[in-house]
């Protein structure tokens, strides 16, 4: 399972879901299910989600077995 901590970056840079779906392109409901643990990223989408916090996509996703 692959866990992240969107919603702690996202409150850092005080963001809305629909903000950052934009800035990735996706859906706010994308958001949403990545935040709950319900839909893993394509490498692409954790890659841009990475890169609008300025950090590793390690820093953001975390793999647990």
């Amino acid at each position: 399972m692959i866990k992240n901590r969107i919603k702690e970056y996202r409150a850092k840079y005080d963001m809305k879901q629909e903000d950052l779906a934009k800035l990735v392109g996706v859906r706010r409901e994308t958001i949403g299910n990545l935040e709950k643990g319900k839909y893993n990223p394509s490498l692409v989408l954790a890659w841009n989600i990475a890169k609008v916090f300025h950090v590793s996509i390690e820093e953001i996703f975390t793999v647990e077995e």
